[in-house]
Parts: C-alpha cells; sequence; structure tokens
C-alpha cells in the first residue's frame, strides 16, 4: 500500500487542506459547509465533494486546523484533517492494450481462417495460413503478456499457478501452428489461440474492475477515520496531533474515532 502523503501541503500564496465531513449528505449540506469556511477570515475558498465526503480549503498559511473545525462544528458538522492518499494505479488499464490487441487480430485472423474452411487449397491456402501467422504471431507475443510474464515470476521460485498451463498451451499451439504453415500443412490454430486469449483477457479485465470498485469503497470509508485528534494542554490551548499506529489513546467507544477524548483505551 502506497504510504499517505500529508494533507496539508504549501504553495507560493496559500495553503490547501483537506478535510473529512462525514455528516455532509446532501447539496444543502455540502452549501452549509462551504458557507461556514467561506466566513472564516483568511480562507479563500472552500470545495466539497460529496462523494468522497470532503472539503478542500485553500486558506492563508496562518490559519490553523482549530479554526476550521471550529467553523463547522459551529454549523453542526464534525470534521477530520483527511491525509491525501497517493493515486491507486488501476488494475484494468494494463489489460486494455493486450485485449485490444488480441481482439483486432482475432477478427482478422478469422477472415482468412473462413477462407480456408470455404475450400481454399494448395497455394492460396498457404498465402492464408502465412498472412495469419504474419498477424497472429506477433499478437500472440503481445497479447500473452500478462499470462507469459505471471508464468516465468512464478517458475523462478519454483512454483505454479494458472498463468503456467495456459502459458504452456497457447505456446505449444502457436508452435505447430507455425510449424503446419512451414511445412504446407492443412491445419493452423492461430485464430484459436488469439480467440482464448481474447476471453480470458476479458475475464480478467472485468475481474480487476470490480476489483478496483471495491477497493475504491474500502479507501473512501478508511478516508473517514480520524488521522487526528485536539489535544488540549494544560494553559487550555487545543492544538492538533497526528494518531499514529501503535499509539495509546483515550476516546469515547460510542463516537467516531478523536472526536472526543474520554477515558476509555482505544489502540490505533
Amino acid at each position: 500500500m502506497t504510504a499517505p502523503a500529508p494533507a496539508l501541503f504549501a504553495d507560493d500564496a496559500a495553503t490547501r487542506t483537506v478535510l473529512a465531513v462525514p455528516g455532509m449528505h446532501c447539496a444543502g449540506c455540502m452549501g452549509k459547509v462551504e458557507r461556514a469556511l467561506g466566513a472564516v477570515a483568511g480562507v479563500t475558498s472552500a470545495r466539497t465533494n460529496l462523494t468522497a465526503r470532503t472539503v478542500e480549503v485553500v486558506h492563508a498559511p496562518s490559519i490553523e486546523m482549530p479554526a476550521l473545525l471550529a467553523a463547522l462544528s459551529a454549523t453542526g458538522f464534525e470534521a477530520q484533517l483527511r491525509e491525501v492518499d497517493a493515486e491507486t494505479p488501476s488494475a484494468v488499464k494494463p489489460l486494455l492494450a493486450p485485449l485490444g490487441v488480441a481482439a483486432f487480430a482475432c477478427m482478422n485472423v478469422m477472415l482468412m481462417s473462413v477462407s480456408v474452411w470455404s475450400g481454399a487449397d494448395g497455394t492460396t491456402r498457404a498465402l492464408f495460413h502465412w498472412v495469419s501467422a504474419l498477424i497472429g504471431v506477433p499478437a500472440i507475443v503481445y497479447a500473452g503478456r500478462p499470462f507469459f510474464s505471471s508464468a516465468w515470476k512464478v517458475l523462478a521460485h519454483g512454483k505454479t499457478n494458472m498463468d503456467v498451463p495456459i502459458s504452456i498451451g497457447v505456446t505449444i499451439a502457436t508452435g505447430l501452428s507455425f510449424y503446419e504453415t512451414l511445412i504446407g500443412g492443412a491445419e493452423a490454430w492461430f485464430d484459436g489461440v488469439l480467440m482464448l486469449l481474447m476471453f480470458l483477457l476479458a475475464g480478467r479485465a472485468l475481474d480487476a474492475m470490480m476489483r478496483d470498485r471495491a477497493r475504491s469503497g474500502v479507501d473512501a470509508l478508511l478516508r473517514q477515520v480520524a488521522s487526528g485528534t485536539m489535544v488540549v494542554g494544560a494553559n487550555g490551548a487545543c492544538r492538533w496531533r497526528a494518531i499514529r499506529r501503535g499509539g495509546n489513546k483515550s476516546i469515547s467507544p460510542s463516537r467516531r474515532p478523536a472526536h472526543r477524548l474520554k477515558n476509555t483505551k482505544k489502540r490505533f
């Protein structure tokens, strides 16, 4: 998992702060949050995101976190500093190009195969096989990379997975098809290999898409967890302190973490 970056970062003229506001449920809530923060002296802008239930505040560096939290609290919204995670790379994108290549090559090779199945013989059949090989072999090598690389990694460690038999089958079928093309044989299976890769990649892409959506939902929930707490010093001054994993904090079990300090212990 990528380490989170701080939610506060300064540019030349202002500081941007991202706050999680779990109680924001509608457009009316968004307007209230933006107006409450906009009324704070030194705040340049406040933009809410209802889907993520966050608000991004651009303000002067002199404004501290308690002032922003107090403005929202006065409006009835509890908020916490949100840690901005680096964007998680999508598992679908690396599969789209191989899937497109496999589908395009499969359609073109299938046209050649239909001509052979229709009764093409002799030189015409050999020509169609060679054209299929010229299209199919590079496409198989490119579209099969997700399976070949995965199989090679596990075999290098003396293990196996489902990509190993897939890679073996694709390699054998492609090799036999090329051999049949060289000797002028009657059969070649470039179309079948490409179709197999196309369906396997389509299934894997759909699976990755569902995993991305599930991970996005989990990340949205985790972003609502408090990342810090307000600490009241001996002199009555409040200051923000980030929660560190492995530390003990006294909080109320009936509230969100770090919303109110109590005598109950909870481990983060």
